[in-house]
């Protein structure tokens, strides 16, 4: 999230200073490879690369190959780098040792189709919403149809399509409403009479709404850390002291408001934020608890030790809530890194949370059977020709 929000403004600075760009994506891997397919790259005249493609292996032979396109004249082509083949791996230069094959789409952001994924994403973020893009990056046989085509679609239904009227078009939009619904990329092959195409649909997704309850000098590296991942922080606090720029400088929002009035940020307890809970008071604990664990959030870590939390069931009890939604509830909150220092539970907090709403099992990856990568599913569909 944080590397493509920085690609976003860089590319801002560069259209301002009439300076052309061009896109490098990872739209098909197979193997060992380091980055999956979605991986972007932004690249500049001035020969900067914003973000990565690779470990570092592929990046300044892509910027190589992207020089034509940063003219401004090239139309969009696809680069694969294979090393399965690890002696010939060694003879190109690579040396990547991967045993893994990357394509990698290579276009002009010049052109404004192209562009305009960059001003979708920007859209979906702006409206805190889900959209999916699906971009042809492989064409045999159909001449309607190029390379760097895209089906742009947002949640609330607004299509953008560069595809144009062609009989997978409806097909396409489907998949990349299926795409949407699943919170998930695949690709998909289709072929028909005519030829085939091959198509990556990613999900964009809107920045992390994290919510810190509690403005003490441990939710400091919180907010630090969430920001280093792109994610929307809130911090919340009753005390005007503690709620300050100076010491949330990177913080999204400071919301000053009483525990007892949830009016003022039940707006924010959405299914798609998470939620801490650190104001080291007892009572303020409490007062937010009662409203949070109701509440639609999908992730709610309570920092304290586990027999403050049974108090505090307890007491939450008393009032009808129950512990129905216990396991959504962490606490103690973090991971078991040996945390000892605000900075070190911060880390430990960011952490779970991450494994939480990425499906981690925030187990050692040493430990993992197979790909360390969720495997991105790759099928074929046949379709009849109307002709």
């Amino acid at each position: 999230m944080r590397e493509l929000q920085r690609i976003l403004q860089v590319f801002e600075q560069c259209q301002q200073a009439g300076e052309h760009t061009a896109m490098a994506t990872v739209v098909q891997t197979s193997g060992s490879v380091y980055r999956r397919a979605g991986a972007r790259m932004l690249l500049t005249q001035q020969g900067e690369m914003i973000s990565a493609i690779s470990g570092g292996c592929l990046e300044a032979d892509v910027l190589a190959r992207a020089q034509p396109h940063l003219q401004g004249n090239s139309d969009p082509t696809v680069v694969r780098y294979d090393t399965t083949d690890h002696e010939q791996d060694l003879l190109v230069g690579f040396g990547l040792g991967c045993n893994g094959m990357v394509d990698v789409l290579i276009e002009s952001l010049s052109d404004e189709k192209a562009a305009s994924q960059l001003t979708f994403i920007q859209e979906c973020w702006q409206s805190h919403q889900y959209g999916a893009i699906a971009t042809v990056f492989a064409v045999e046989g159909i001449s309607q149809l190029t390379v760097g085509s895209r089906i742009m679609l947002k949640a609330d239904g607004t299509v953008i399509n560069q595809i144009g009227e062609t009989e997978i078009t409806e097909t396409l939009i489907a998949d990349t409403q299926k795409a949407i619904t699943a919170h998930q990329p695949f690709i998909q092959s289709y072929s028909w009479q005519e030829g085939s195409i091959s198509v990556l649909f990613e999900v964009i997704a809107p920045p992390l709404p994290l919510l810190v309850f509690g403005a003490g000098f441990d939710a400091i590296p919180v907010v630090q850390f969430a920001k280093q991942l792109g994610w929307q922080v809130t911090v919340i606090d009753h005390r005007p002291d503690y709620l300050i720029r100076d010491r949330f400088s990177e913080a999204d929002q400071l919301l000053e408001c009483n525990p007892d009035h949830p009016d003022d940020y039940q707006h924010l307890l959405t299914s798609q934020a998470v939620a801490v809970v650190m104001t080291h008071r007892y009572i303020s604990d409490f007062a937010f608890l009662k409203h949070l664990i109701p509440s639609a959030v999908r992730y709610l870590g309570v920092l304290g030790p586990q027999h403050r939390m049974q108090h505090l069931w307890k007491d939450l009890a008393q009032l009808e809530i129950a512990m129905t939604n216990q396991q959504r509830v962490y606490n103690p909150v973090g991971l078991d890194l040996a945390a000892e220092t605000p900075e070190e539970i911060a880390l430990s907090i960011v952490a779970e949370i991450q494994a939480v709403i990425g499906g981690g099992s925030s187990n050692s990856l040493r430990d993992r059977a197979g790909s360390i990568h969720r495997r991105l599913e790759h099928s074929w569909v046949k379709l009849e020709s109307s002709s």
